[in-house]
């Protein structure tokens, strides 16, 4: 509440009097402010050309009126209602007795989100791996079937296979008999030759040498089974690694007899 000496001082430069200039002479016009419970009352009477007139302002108790204009009581405020949870359209009502409610919210928008990120990143991850598998001429011959009577014993038959080399070898009973009384003391790679076939007299390795790559000769080297001429090595009747740089003997693929003659690859 503003007192007599600071309300005068407030509205000095209003309460002053002023003289204007008149066509029957000069007039003298001093505002008069009034005060009641609420508002101040102030009445300046100013000069037209209709004549005398007075207005009338009405200030706020406790407000200057060179303040007056910066109040903004006449902006309407908007409502946000639309947007806010129900729970949170009292303004009375503490936080803590909607906190269940809002964390409920948002635990199943996480929930959701994190369910649905995962589910796209499954998917992006599945079509990438995908593109390193074979393509779809290798996968059109992922499968072969190999007539073991057309191979004459003792000699081996080159297969393309998954656009590798696959060795089908006919053992006699000898040179099965040889592989499987062979000490493992004398293998860099120990195997046994039952672990290696299926059947006594047929071996199917891949003719891909185990140290870089090449290309065995069959029916070659110091025992009589493969030969790698690009670095020297020396594999056995069982695909064994017996002599030079390769560390690993020949591999074996996935197969099975499909009758006493047949087999199928892959």
């Amino acid at each position: 509440m503003l007192s007599s000496r600071n309300l005068s001082k407030a509205f000095a430069k209003y309460l002053s009097p002023k003289t204007i200039a008149v066509p029957c002479g000069k007039v003298t016009l001093t505002p008069v402010l009034e005060k009641n419970e609420e508002k101040y009352t102030e009445t300046l009477t100013t000069v037209t050309k209709s004549g005398i007139t007075s207005v009338t302002a009405h200030i706020p108790v406790g407000l200057p009126r060179t303040f007056q204009r910066y109040s903004h009581t006449d902006v309407k405020v908007p409502s946000f209602d639309d947007y806010r949870r129900d729970s949170t359209l009292d303004p009375n009502k503490p936080s803590d007795e909607t906190e269940a409610e809002r964390k409920v919210f948002t635990y199943v928008v996480v929930a959701g989100m994190g369910v649905l990120g995962t589910h796209s990143v499954k998917n992006i991850a599945l079509d990438f791996i995908e593109t390193w598998g074979a393509t779809a001429d290798v996968l059109a011959v992922s499968k072969v079937e190999v007539d073991l009577t057309a191979i004459p014993v003792g000699k081996n038959v080159t297969i393309k296979w998954r656009g590798k080399p696959l060795f089908v070898r006919h053992r006699t009973d000898q040179e099965a008999s040889a592989m499987e009384g062979l000490d493992m003391n004398l293998l860099k790679d120990p195997q046994r030759d039952q672990d290696r076939v299926k059947h006594p007299n047929f071996l199917i390795t891949i003719g891909v040498c185990t140290h870089l790559g090449c290309v065995p000769i069959a029916n070659a080297g110091d025992f009589g089974g493969y030969y790698c001429p690009c670095h020297g090595s020396h594999y056995d009747g069982s695909g064994r690694i017996r002599k030079g740089p390769a560390p690993l003997n020949l591999e074996v693929p996935e197969y099975e007899f499909t009758d006493e003659t047949t087999i199928l690859v892959g």
